[in-house]
């Protein structure tokens, strides 16, 4: 099924219409994950991204992880603090099942905004110093070889150079892909390159995110990649899943969150578990298996986020 992106008017103050702000959400997530084996197999260790991130706008108050075969578990942090948990398993399966479930209480605000110095407020701008050495990494581009098509595509909009309203900027970009390119769910793994999405003019979450990030990069600001999920997503992309956006640091502001498929900034809707510079790296899921070439997976999904 294909999806337009939803038409934003957003203005330069960047508030989402919204109920309240401060409004405490207390949100459930069930996620499971089956991968069904022709034969029995050796399971090698997988790695999962499921846990919500906390801080001041989200606070974990449970969380149930239920998996199948035997197992033995290890929580660790990585670089970016994202809490990943390596999974080791005891004895070969035909199957593999991996169920999360966790409650959160949501502080996060419907209205968002955007406060920033007025040597910022105008872009191209520069970061500081002691941040512009942190902020390396989120700057390199990903898919230099997609520049000029980049470059063509948001001519529109900036052109290297120019002069223009940062949050203007960001928000133009922000909606042009989500009005312009057609969303459609895709169980492939990986993402599409902002080329092939470009020349496609479709793609699904992460494709979309992974765009708005080599876009940014391609301007000059520092930019993620973000994996969660999404409380509405089951009423504006048609089924329930895990999410994909991005997020753009700004001076005095932060880590901001820029959702490409809607258009729209990040609410208190979105749940992130975890964030990277590089969009291939944080699946919820991720391993690898030992068997003959019979015992090719089929893999299905199920999420469901609801308020409760």
């Amino acid at each position: 099924m294909l999806l337009m992106g939803a038409p934003n008017s957003q203005s330069n103050s960047v508030r989402n219409s919204a109920r309240h702000k401060d409004q405490m959400r207390r949100i459930k997530i069930e996620h499971t994950t089956c991968y069904r084996y022709a034969e029995a197999v050796t399971l090698l260790p997988h790695t999962l991204h499921l846990r919500p991130r906390e801080g001041h706008d989200i606070r974990l108050e449970s969380s149930r992880l239920d998996i199948s075969p035997a197992f033995e578990i290890r929580w660790q942090r990585d670089v970016y603090s994202n809490s990943v948990a390596v999974v080791n398993f005891h004895e070969p399966a035909s199957e593999l099942i991996i169920t999360s479930e966790v409650v959160v209480e949501h502080y996060g605000e419907d209205l968002v905004d955007i406060v920033l110095p007025d040597n910022a407020k105008r872009f191209p701008f520069l970061y500081d110093p002691l941040e512009q050495i942190d902020l390396s990494p989120y700057k390199l581009s990903l898919y230099p070889q997609n520049h000029r098509v980049i470059q063509e595509w948001i001519a529109d909009i900036w052109k290297p150079q120019e002069s223009i309203d940062t949050v203007e900027l960001l928000t133009a970009l922000n909606n042009k892909i989500a009005n312009e390119l057609m969303y459609r769910v895709r169980e492939e793994p990986g993402v599409q390159s902002p080329g092939e999405t470009l020349s496609l003019g479709t793609g699904s979450c992460r494709d979309f995110a992974t765009l708005y990030i080599e876009i940014c990069r391609y301007c000059g600001f520092a930019s993620r990649f973000i994996s969660g999920y999404l409380l509405n997503e089951g009423d504006v992309y048609g089924h329930p899943s895990t999410h994909a956006w991005s997020e753009v640091y700004l001076p005095d502001s932060g880590w901001l969150g820029f959702d490409s498929t809607s258009g729209l900034m990040v609410t208190g809707e979105h749940i992130a578990t975890a964030v990277h510079r590089h969009p291939e790296s944080i699946p919820p899921v991720a391993g690898a298996f030992l068997g003959t070439p019979k015992a090719k997976p089929k893999l299905s999904v199920e999420v469901t986020v609801t308020q409760l």
